[in-house]
Formats: structure tokens, sequence, C-alpha cells
């Protein structure tokens, strides 16, 4: 191909490529790196944590959901496993923006602040458990530090544990039980389900 007959034929691809009639869709929204779309995600709401972190509310279809599991393990710790659905972990120096099914954990004891995960397993040391009943809390967040929300409350689980006397103790080997919030939903009902309480081992 000549240089003359190349050159009309480059501009017409650029002028196609400008306007975007070769495809490409227009508007505010684009796609990200990974095909994430860079639009904003959900509505922020005026509601916030106990942190002060306000909620980002979602359609229910396709919202980010979790549960919980809690059992004891040895030296009095306690194993936290979770469950999602609809929603992935953020490798660690994510960019602080919401990402639709993006985002970490916040694993809560009692509604205080243990610990923020970018996984499904963490540990709780026996000090942060001691003697009585706890809700373990997970709760999922955006990158950007706002909260995954469904009709106004909080994408969370939570699971009650109870460490007795003995468990609490170093060495101890007190009996301790769990209750576990399993079945995945935007928000548990309750603290954990008793049909799925049992006295753990």
């Amino acid at each position: 191909m000549s240089w003359t007959r190349g050159l009309p034929a480059a501009l017409a691809v650029c002028v196609l490529l400008l306007t975007g009639s070769a495809g490409c869709g227009s508007g505010d929204a684009h796609e990200g790196k990974h095909g994430q779309s860079a639009s904003p995600v959900g509505k922020v709401l005026d509601d916030t944590d106990q942190e002060g972190r306000h909620y980002r509310e979602v359609q229910k279809k396709d919202a980010p959901e979790v549960g919980i599991e809690v059992q004891p393990d040895a030296d009095n710790a306690w194993d936290v496993r979770l469950t999602v659905r609809n929603f992935r972990f953020s490798a660690k120096g994510a960019k602080p923006r919401a990402v639709a099914g993006r985002g970490v954990a916040y694993i809560f004891v009692d509604d205080r602040l243990v610990t923020r995960l970018r996984g499904l397993n963490c540990r709780l040391p026996a000090h942060l458990v001691p003697r009585g009943t706890h809700h373990v809390t997970a709760r999922l967040y955006a990158d950007d530090g706002t909260v995954w929300a469904v009709k106004s409350e909080p994408v969370e689980s939570t699971a009650d544990i109870t460490a007795s006397e003995a468990a609490a103790r170093p060495g101890g080997t007190g009996d301790r039980t769990a209750l576990s919030a399993l079945p995945i939903r935007p928000r548990t009902g309750g603290r954990g389900s008793p049909e799925r309480a049992g006295k753990a081992s």
C-alpha cells in the first residue's frame, strides 16, 4: 500500500474511534483494567457504622453476602471462617475506591474492631474473648471504607460464642461453645441460629 492510499484510511479509523462509531460504548461509565466499572457503585447513605463509615447501598440482587463460623481452637483461641457470595477480597494496596462486590471484611468482637481480613480465615487470641458470651461479627466494606449495605442494613453476619472461666485462663480446658451464622444472607436477623448451635469440641 502506498503512502497516499494509507493516510486516508488511517485518518478514517481515527475518526471512527474518536466518535465512538466503532462499537465502543459512550457515556460516563468506563471499564477498568479488569472489566470493572469505574462509574459510581450504589448510593452512599447518611447512615454510618459505629466508627462513622457511611453505608453504600446496593440492590439486593447480586449484593455481597457473608456468613461466619467461629470454633474453639488450641491455646484457647478461636478460629473464624467466613463464607462469601458475590464478593471478592481486594489485594493489599488496592485503590481506595468502591468496586462492585469487592473489598475487605472487618471482624468485630462485641462491636469492637479486632482485625481486617483480606481472606476467609483468621484466629482470635484468647485475650480478645474473655469469659462469657460474645458476639463475633463479620461486616463487608468497600475499598473506599464504605460499608456494603442492602435496604439500609449493613452486609454482615454475627455468631455468638461462649468462653467458660476455665477456658479463659491460660492452659484452661473448660467448655466453650459457638453458634454459627452460616446461612448466607445480606444481613442476619439475629445473633446466630439456635438450630445450628452445638457444643464445640
